[in-house]
């Protein structure tokens, strides 16, 4: 699926989509250190968790397979990690390489990990400078600043810190180094970034707590109780198909099981917002994450500005968000949200620079981009420059526009969506592939 080639049209019928990637990757890994056997369902087999799930076997923990959709970690405790006898390749992941060096830290062995070049161009001082001010000994790339990291592990002591900028990724590394750090851990964030790691490290038993926008962590006095979970549908994943669901006449999509953690929606709301037909039923929550299912139909969209704390609980979503805009009336103002410009590819100028090949009216800004709508969008080739949200966000677009759109370089979907081209044929998509 080296390129993807998609004809307009709607999108129709009742579908689940994978499994959630972020509670996936911490699954496995807050598995890897409770004291038993934990029980995942439903997990995610892409590209980004499978560098997970090979990390945390590099790390000497048992993880069986016995059907489609099921792991069995056999945890080892918070002290039970062993030394890896290779360098932890994290591949694409992000989520991995940061979550990883903060379990790593305070560990009484030597590590070293690293991804691949694309991972490799990411920010990682921002986990580095915190995670040595609790006494880590950490060496990298230009003192740190970018993989590979070496971490010879060593006692923590613990901290407390203020995020320059909301990051679950950060926050989520410094609470596991607070695991295994003296005294309290307090991490401070300005906004509300995804909560994940506190609602499953809380169900484990950890001591964790918030106060207004502080969470604390201590090294815990009993060991960590081993998870029984079954993974919702990923609201990452599910934003594709509500931007098809929203724009495209003839479109008419239930989207089953999907998480909508209050942390994560923000496209949701952004949608209502600008004036889309969602409703959400059939309430229900797992392991502490609320799950529904999603209707929507085509509607009469209108511009709008998001910016501030909106941006953190959709972070992810924007160049969907993107392509949404071009479909609605007025002018879409996205700011704050310098954070693309360091995702896997430079999000603001990748976007931006792919859907004016569509005809799109959209420029780009230091901090977001502005989008003048709505425009008859013209089927084109754009390439996805590697990163999986862009490429899928591209393919929708296809569906919006005249004439086909072939998306090249469309393999790296699987870092998140596996079968993204065979849900849309089955909701009934032209794609040839």
């Amino acid at each position: 699926m080296s390129t993807l080639i998609v004809s307009p049209g709607p999108l129709v019928g009742r579908i689940p989509v994978p499994a959630d990637k972020s509670i996936t990757h911490r699954s496995l890994l807050f598995g890897a250190i409770a004291q038993g056997v934990s029980r995942i369902r439903n997990h995610l087999d892409s590209g980004d968790c499978r560098a997970t799930l090979a990390v945390v076997r590099e790390l000497g923990v048992q993880v069986d397979e016995p059907a489609a959709g099921e792991l069995i970690v056999h945890g080892r405790g918070l002290r039970g990690l062993q030394e890896p006898e290779d360098v932890l390749n994290c591949v694409n992941s992000g989520t991995t390489a940061r979550l990883a060096a903060g379990l790593l830290a305070g560990q009484p062995f030597h590590s070293v990990i690293t991804g691949s070049a694309q991972l490799r161009r990411r920010p990682m001082k921002r986990i580095v400078e915190p995670l040595r001010r609790m006494g880590a000994d950490i060496a990298g790339r230009e003192d740190g600043r970018y993989l590979p990291l070496s971490i010879r592990g060593r006692p923590l002591s613990a901290i407390d810190y203020e995020m320059p900028v909301a990051s679950a990724q950060v926050k989520s590394c410094l609470l596991l180094a607070g695991l295994y750090a003296q005294g309290l851990t307090v991490v401070r964030e300005p906004g509300p970034a995804r909560d994940h790691t506190e609602r499953m490290l809380a169900a484990m038993g950890a001591d964790i707590t918030r106060i207004g926008s502080a969470i604390t962590i201590e090294p815990p006095k009993a060991p960590l109780q081993p998870l029984d979970i079954t993974i919702p549908g990923d609201f990452s994943s599910a934003a594709f198909l509500l931007a098809a669901g929203a724009c495209i006449p003839g479109s008419h999509l239930t989207i089953i099981n999907v998480g909508v953690n209050p942390t994560r929606r923000g496209l949701l709301d952004a949608l209502i917002e600008m004036g889309a037909d969602i409703t959400l039923d059939n309430w229900s929550e797992s392991a502490g994450e609320p799950t529904g299912d999603l209707h929507i139909r085509p509607s009469r969209l209108r511009g709008a500005t998001f910016g501030g704390t909106d941006i953190v609980t959709m972070i992810d979503e924007l160049p969907i968000l993107a392509v949404i805009a071009t479909q609605a009336e007025g002018e879409t103002v996205v700011k704050d949200a310098a954070e693309l410009r360091v995702k896997e590819t430079d999000r603001i100028a990748t976007t931006v620079e792919e859907l004016r090949k569509l005809g799109a009216d959209i420029e780009a800004r230091s901090d977001g981009f502005v989008v003048h709508g709505p425009t008859r969008l013209q089927g084109a080739r754009v390439h996805s420059h590697g990163d999986h949200r862009l490429a899928m966000a591209l393919a929708i677009a296809g569906l919006m526009a005249e004439g086909a759109t072939a998306v090249e370089d469309a393999n790296c979907i699987a870092d998140s969506f596996p079968g993204f081209a065979q849900t849309l044929l089955r909701l009934g998509a032209t794609i040839e592939s």
